[in-house]
Formats: structure tokens, C-alpha cells, sequence
């Protein structure tokens, strides 16, 4: 829990407000006080959001679905307002762990724990379904553990059996890894009913008895896939509930249990849990009870003119302050031209600034070296302008690992990092297996990971769901497909073709599952074909003769392979096809444009990357990167070079914030500075709820071609489609 600020209000509605349990886009969480004494955990809704009539619905839906829940074991309603300016709905308090950090701490937990705790869990759903509510997202995160049993939360996505989405952003509602089938197809709302409660709940106990989710963890396209076609792994699962988390996991709704046997299944869920929870969890909810008990009752705000803390210069408390408009529009390259090179490094008072380090850990050596390089010049670059400003309130030093593309030495590399005292964050990983390698070494030490090149669901690294440390301000991997899938959508074709490389595996599968579900130009009857290449084979003409077949007015090579994309855009040539071809970021390397040749002339690929030349912002940019680097005005700017000298000036404001604040622990500091204050770069806005929020996601989708033997830079996705050639 984090103390009040400034200008958090003292009071909201009669609950007086005693600190902050967390900060989100949305709004914040606050622990609160209500007249009689009552603790409750009060959620405020920003003002920016509840002025958008979708999203102030479905507070309200939350609000009327959860005052309509009484049973025991989940959270009460104490109060709510959803027409308020800022709508806020308050509910009990708990201070124990979710599941999900209880394993975290203590590991699987014994079978009689697991079965008190089931059998409560499937009480409170019974409750829900009897009221004619599905919750929808029934996870570890959303289960807090109490001395006497567990509770149910969240229900801002629970909605009446068979009703229908609001909007088109609850395509696929519920948590990957603890959803059911039908969810994770995307299947119409009057599919996704109790029965999916049910399977969630399985996914749910077998978490809790084993430690690991039984679909594993991963790509989010790889655990839906599992989730669809594969069967769980429930090995380590006791006999004893075996049969019963087995029944709870079918893949067809009709052949699960109701909440209300698998509560007859596991026993009484009565009365209270007794002695439930294993050695260790009970202390520590006992140590958070006693904590919010010593909590002072908070004054009240007062708004006043903003004055530095004692022993702080005015002078340093402005320079802090002021960071925001630093760092926005342009960064601190645009600052930078409009002032005078750095003097010696001392503060305001003449004597040695504070240094913290900036560790940056990428591949320089081995596979990706080309991407590695490029993320170190661009964060060099960054911390280089900010160390000649004669104003800085502190210095930065960068500490370089090169970790060779190899998990093991990401691992290793990010060890040494942590043995720097005035380490703050890192940066740069340029692999999923490597970034996870590191991620999962750092979150030990609650140090910030951040990368503009990997593409990892925060699920596949430990820890993510209590507390994120690990940030990938970049877009999907699986949206790729969307900036040529754009331009077919604005040159009117309506039947599109995709080559489904199976080597891709699971990728392959979900891009074209994607593609068919929401097709380009949908108003005007667009029809996706698909057409299978096997992964063990190299021939692309069967594919690309039945592909050819349906007349296709463009066709996208769904894979990951740039080799089997050149394969894929001569067997295309060869056949005579001269449409519009496009395909994604994996595709587009220098083995492609080597393999493909000529057939390979006027390709489109989507990426998250961008060339700084082609970019009105970014031009000052590329200019310093070329003299800093001795290139020739012609040279290319290395990929990833200019977003991740975006990522390190984002860095930089959260090091500023956690700086002017004060924070005891600087590295948690710039945490939540990734987590509460976005950062306007030079390529896009970046923000951790990239994944969350589609307008922000699609903001990171570009549009390139392939002219003259050369990748070319066409835009935004969105406006290059328009007008792309």
C-alpha cells in the first residue's frame, strides 16, 4: 500500500481515505474507513473514462451485479455511486493474499487447504448462478485468502447468463490459462454461461494443488490453442481430486459438473474454514491486519500552492517537478536543441550529484546482434543528452551486458547487473527466451525489466500478477497482420487468401483465426480462405495453387519463417499472381529480401518499428544517431533504435518521479513511474497497458514495402494504407 498524494481527496461520500492499494488507467483503489469503522477497498473511476457512455455502462453493470451477490465468500457491497462525476463503488476489505501470490510465496498448496477452498469457491458461484450471473473470470489473482476461507472478487466483466456484449472489446472476456473453450473462441455470450465458471474453477484448484497452470504458460496464442485442442496437464494432480478437476475441464460445457456438485463433491462450505491455510499465510495476513490496523486517520487535503520539502532547494524541487513538460512531445531531443550543452555535473549547491545506474541487457554478439545493437545506441544516446544538461538533478551511468541471444547468460548477466547498489531498472532484451531469462532473475529483487523488441505475455514470467515489473511498451506480435489487412480493407478487396505456414505453429494459427473472425472490409461481405503448408515441408506451390483458386484479390503469408516467406512469394510469382502480398515484423529480415528476390518486389509487412527518417518527430533524432555513430546520411537508422531511446527518456521521467519523491527504494520507485505516468516519445505513446487498451496498441502498427530491393517506410498503418502504392 502507497500513502495518499497531494491531491488525493481525504474523503469520498462519508469513507475517509487512508492510502492507496493500486493505480491503473482506469483509476485507483483506495483502502478507506467508513463511518462505523468498516474498512473498505473504494475504487474511483477517472472522470476522462466515466465520460465515455460504454464505459460508465458497464461500471454500472459491475455495480448492479455485485450488489445482487450475498453469499459469504465474496466481497460485499458497501456503496457504490455510478452516476458520481468520478463513479466509485466500495467494497469490504480483506487483507490477506490473492491465491495467485500465495502460491507464489508457498508453492502448491496441501490437498485439505484446496478442498476448503474449492468447496467455498463453488458456494460463492452457486450464489452468482442462482442470482442468474456468470462471473467470467474466475482466476487466482481474483481469490484473496482470509483466516476464515476464502473470498471471491471482481466482478466488472460478471454479466446475466446469455447477455449480450456491449461493445466489440469484450470479443474475448476472462483471464488465457484460466478460461473456457468456448471463451477462448471468442464464442457468442449466450455460449459462455455457468458451465465456464465451472471450468475456470478447475483450472483454478489444479493451480492451487500443482503450483502451474494445467494448460501451461506462454504466448497467449499458445495457451488458447492448448485450451481449445489440447488436454490438461493434470500429472501432479492427487488422485483423490483427480476425476473430479477432470470433470471440472471437459471441453464441452454439458459434460461439467454445476458449481453446486462440485460443492457436494469437496464438502461442507458452511461454516468457516477453520485451520485451512498451510504454515506461513496465516502470519502473514495477521502482519497485513495489524498494519492497516496502526494506519493514522489521514488529515484532510488541503490544496495549496506546491512548496519544496524541507532541505530541498527550490531551485532542484522545480527542475523535478517540471519533468513532465520536459519529457513530452519530441523528448529530450527537442529540449536539448533549444539549450546549451551541460556544465560539470554538480547540483545546485556545488556539490556531487546523486548517480544511479541504468543497466542495459541485450544480444551483441549472437543472432539478433543487429536489434541488440541498435537498442544500446538508442539508449546510449538518450542518457548521454540527459547527462549534458546543466539542470539534471542527478547523473546516470549505463552498465552493458551483452547477453548473445542465450537465456543462460541473460540469467548470469542479470545477476552481475544486480550486484550494482545504484541499480535502478534495466533495459533491452531482444528475445522472448532471453527476456524471460532475465525477468524472472530481476523480479527475486523487484527490479524494472523493460523491452521494445520481445514479445512476452507478463504471464509467462513469475510474479507478474501481483506485482508487474517486466513492461513491453510494444505492440503485439499477433496484430502484425492488421496494417496489410488495412490496405486490402481500403483498396475494396474482399477476397483475401492466407498461406498458413504450420511451421509458426500456434502463431500461424491464431493470426488466421483472427483474420477469419474479424475479416477486412466485414460491411462488404470480405470471405478469408485459408490454405495449409505442413511444417516439415519446403513446397508452397500445392498452397499457393489452391490459394490462387479462389481469385484472391490479396494474399497474406501468415508464419514467422523470412525464409519460408521467400518461398512462399516465388511459388506465388511463379504462378503467375502479381495481387497486393503482405505479411508481418517476423518476415521482414535481410533473408527474405536475399531468398525472394524479384518476387519479393512490392511486399507489404506490419511492424512495430519505425524509420525515424519518415517520422516528422523523429528526424532530429536520426540526425544525432548518425553523427554519434559516425553513419553516412544514407545509412539506415538501426531498427528499434529510436523506440528504445523513447523507452530509455521514459526511464529517465520514472527515475525523475521516483527521485523527487523521495522513494526509499528508487528501483520500486521507477516501477510505478512505468506503471502511473505514460511518456509521449517520438514514435507513439507508450504506456503499460499497451495490451489493454486497443487505441493505444493499434498507435504502434506501421506499414512498410519493399521497393527497389529495399524495405521502405510508408507510415502509420491507418494513413499509409490510404495512400500506399
Amino acid at each position: 500500500m502507497q500513502p495518499l498524494r497531494k491531491a488525493d481527496p481525504s474523503t469520498i461520500a462519508g469513507y475517509r481515505l487512508l492510502g492507496r492499494l493500486g493505480a491503473g488507467g482506469m483509476g485507483v483503489v483506495f483502502l478507506a474507513r467508513a463511518a462505523g469503522g468498516t474498512l473498505a477497498a473504494l475504487k474511483l473511476i477517472r472522470a476522462e473514462h466515466a465520460a465515455d457512455p460504454g464505459f460508465r455502462e458497464r461500471f454500472r453493470r459491475e455495480a448492479r451485479a455485485a450488489e445482487r451477490i450475498t453469499g459469504r465468500w465474496v466481497v460485499r457491497v458497501l456503496g457504490a455511486d455510478p452516476e458520481a462525476r468520478e463513479p466509485w463503488l466500495a467494497t469490504e476489505y480483506v487483507p490477506g493474499p490473492s491465491l495467485a501470490e500465495a502460491v507464489a510465496l508457498h508453492g502448491a498448496l496441501p490437498e485439505p487447504t484446496v478442498r476448503a477452498l474449492g468447496a467455498r469457491l463453488a458456494s460463492a458461484l452457486v450464489d452468482m448462478h442462482e442470482a442468474g450471473l456468470v462471473h467470467r473470470d474466475v482466476k487466482p489473482g481474483n481469490v484473496l485468502l482470509a483466516l476464515d476461507g476464502p473470498r471471491l472478487i471482481d466482478f466488472g466483466i460478471a454479466r446475466s447468463a446469455g447477455a449480450t456484449a456491449l461493445t466489440a472489446t469484450d470479443a474475448m472476456i476472462g483471464t488465457p490459462g484460466f478460461l473456457a473453450p468456448e471463451q477462448a473462441r471468442v464464442a457468442g455470450a449466450g455460449e459462455v454461461g455457468p458451465a465456464s465458471d465451472v471450468f475456470s474453477l478447475g483450472c483454478v484448484l489444479a493451480y492451487a494443488l500443482t503450483g502451474e497452470r494445467p494448460f501451461g504458460a506462454g504466448a497467449v496464442a499458445a495457451v488458447v490453442y492448448r485450451t481449445v485442442h489440447e488436454e490438461p496437464d493434470l500429472d501432479d494432480v492427487p488422485d483423490t481430486l483427480l476425476p473430479l478437476v477432470t470433470a471440472c475441464l471437459a471441453k464441452d460445457p454439458a459434460d461439467r459438473p454445476t458449481a453446486a456438485e462440485v460443492q457436494a463433491a469437496l464438502g461442507a462450505a458452511d461454516g468457516p474454514a477453520g485451520d485451512w491455510l498451510p504454515p506461513g499465510l496465516p502470519a502473514l495476513i495477521a502482519q497485513r491486519s495489524t498494519r492497516v490496523l496502526d494506519l493514522p486517520v489521514a488529515e484532510p487535503t488541503l490544496l495549496t500552492g506546491e512548496e519544496p520539502a524541507p532541505g530541498v532547494s527550490r531551485r532542484r524541487f522545480l527542475m523535478v517537478g517540471s519533468a513532465a513538460a520536459v519529457a513530452g512531445a519530441g523528448g529530450l531531443t527537442a529540449w536539448l536543441l533549444t539549450r546549451s550543452p551541460g556544465g560539470a555535473g554538480t547540483g545546485a549547491t556545488g556539490g556531487p550529484l546523486a548517480s544511479y545506474t541504468v543497466g542495459v541487457l541485450t544480444d551483441l554478439s549472437g543472432p539478433t546482434k543487429s536489434d541488440g545493437r541498435g537498442q544500446e545506441r538508442g539508449i546510449r544516446l538518450a542518457v548521454e543528452e540527459f547527462n549534458a544538461r546543466a539542470d539534471r538533478p542527478f547523473d546516470v551511468r549505463l552498465r552493458v551486458e551483452d547477453d548473445g541471444g542465450s537465456p543462460a547468460r541473460a540469467k548470469a548477466a542479470a545477476a552481475a547487473l544486480l550486484k550494482d547498489p545504484r541499480l535502478v531498472g534495466v533495459l533491452g532484451p531482444t528475445t522472448n527466451p532471453t527476456a524471460v531469462a532475465a525477468a524472472n532473475e530481476l523480479v527475486l529483487q523487484a527490479m524494472p525489466l523493460a523491452s521494445v523488441v520481445a514479445d512476452v505475455p507478463s504471464t509467462q514470467i513469475n510474479g507478474q500478477e501481483t506485482k508487474a515489473t517486466y513492461f513491453q511498451p510494444r505492440t503485439r506480435q499477433l496484430m502484425m497482420a492488421i496494417p496489410f489487412a488495412r490496405y486490402l480493407a481500403e483498396h475494396d478487396a474482399l477476397r483475401i487468401a492466407i498461406v498458413e505456414d504450420r511451421a509458426a505453429g500456434e502463431y500461424s494459427w491464431m493470426l488466421v483465426r483472427n483474420l477469419k473472425e474479424y475479416p477486412p472490409s466485414t460491411e462488404k461481405g470480405a470471405k478469408v480462405t485459408s490454405h495449409p503448408v505442413e511444417a516439415d515441408g519446403e513446397d508452397f506451390g500445392p498452397a499457393v495453387r489452391a490459394a490462387l483458386a479462389t481469385d484472391p484479390q490479396g494474399v497474406l503469408f501468415a508464419g514467422a519463417s523470412p525464409r519460408r516467406a521467400a518461398l512462399c512469394a516465388r511459388a506465388l510469382r511463379d504462378q503467375g499472381y502479381r495481387g497486393p502480398c503482405g505479411s508481418v515484423e517476423h518476415a521482414l529480415q535481410p533473408e527474405f529480401l536475399t531468398v525472394a528476390g524479384q518476387a519479393g518486389e512490392g511486399w507489404y509487412f506490419g511492424t512495430g518499428y519505425v524509420d525515424p527518417d519518415g517520422l516528422t518527430a523523429a528526424r532530429a533524432f536520426a540526425a544525432a544517431y548518425r553523427k554519434r555513430w559516425g553513419l553516412a546520411g544514407t545509412t539506415p537508422v538501426d531498427r528499434f533504435a529510436t523506440e528504445a531511446y523513447d523507452l530509455a527518456n521514459w526511464a529517465l521521467q520514472a527515475l525523475r518521479l521516483a527521485a523527487g519523491n523521495n522513494a526509499e527504494a528508487v528501483a520500486t520507485g521507477v516501477r510505478n513511474g512505468f506503471v502511473q505516468k505514460p511518456y509521449q516519445g517520438l514514435v507513439r505513446k507508450y504506456t503499460h497497458l499497451t495490451d489493454a487498451s486497443k487505441p493505444i496498441a493499434l498507435a504502434g502498427l506501421f506499414l512498410w514495402q519493399v521497393k527497389g530491393g529495399v524495405p521502405r517506410f510508408l507510415g502509420k498503418f491507418d494513413e499509409a494504407a490510404v495512400k500506399g502504392t
